[in-house]
């Protein structure tokens, strides 16, 4: 039984991790940490981190990023491992993980969803038989209250071909500023932004006459919860170092 503290407990995700938790049988939350305290849980919540004297296997975090100081310093002195799903993070605040993760272990990756990592993988893999030949175009659609664009899953994808092609790729991500044809060396990114789209992702590689496509839809937020409990039990355990997704999976 992996024992389980949740930062930041009563905010949607943290809600959705712990349903998630209760009909799993090899996981347990014995704590949650959230400013707000007003929410029913079925375990004992501590508006403040330093307050929590419940000894737990691993830290599941989806707060907001001021949090994650208090977070790390407490993984440090408890020794204590952290699935960290918190974005917006700072230079400093990453600076800070990578120091931490010296000294307990750290799981932190762009996208927690399980098909997202394996198809990480997959699309590396493709990369090596077939850029030679095809160009490369990452397409993503989220809902219309996302404010950045690409989105930080679409951005990993790049990095991941690019790091096949020794990072020897251009990323262009607006085609209107200049009308030329498009280079050999280049990974286009489109964003679309409407409606209630969870997160789709599209990678195209297109060739003459063929094209290749690798796609993933999430339906909802839950493939995220389901990755960081299943990161949590991996992780639990585990030796100081940072990890990410891509050691969850193993192909």
């Amino acid at each position: 039984m992996v024992k389980i503290i949740m930062h930041g407990c009563n905010g949607k995700m943290g809600q959705v991790i712990s349903e998630i938790v209760r009909n799993d049988d090899e996981t347990k939350i014995v704590a949650g940490i959230d400013p707000y305290t007003m929410r029913e849980n079925d375990y004992p919540v501590f508006d403040d981190i330093n307050k929590c004297d419940i000894l737990a296997d691993v830290v599941i975090d989806f707060a907001a990023a001021p949090a994650v100081d208090s977070l790390l310093a407490y993984a440090r002195q408890r020794k204590i491992p952290v699935v960290l799903c918190t974005t917006g993070l700072s230079p400093e605040q990453l600076k800070d993980v990578e120091e931490t993760s010296k000294e307990v272990a750290i799981l932190k990756s762009a996208n927690m969803s399980v098909g997202v990592n394996l198809l990480l993988k997959l699309v590396q893999e493709a990369t090596k038989m077939l850029a030679k030949d095809y160009d490369i175009e990452i397409v993503e659609r989220h809902h219309n209250q996302k404010v950045d664009a690409p989105s930080g899953t679409a951005l990993a994808f790049g990095d991941k071909i690019n790091e096949v092609l020794n990072n020897e790729y251009e990323y262009v991500y607006d085609r209107s500023k200049e009308r030329k044809k498009r280079s050999k060396k280049e990974i286009g990114f489109s964003a679309v932004r409407g409606g209630s789209i969870v997160g789709d992702h599209d990678i195209i590689f297109a060739g003459l006459d063929e094209v290749i496509e690798f796609h993933h839809s999430a339906y909802s937020k839950s493939v995220f919860a389901k990755g960081a409990v299943t990161a949590a039990k991996f992780l639990a355990g585990k030796p100081a170092g940072w990890y990410d997704m891509s050691d969850v999976i193993q192909l």
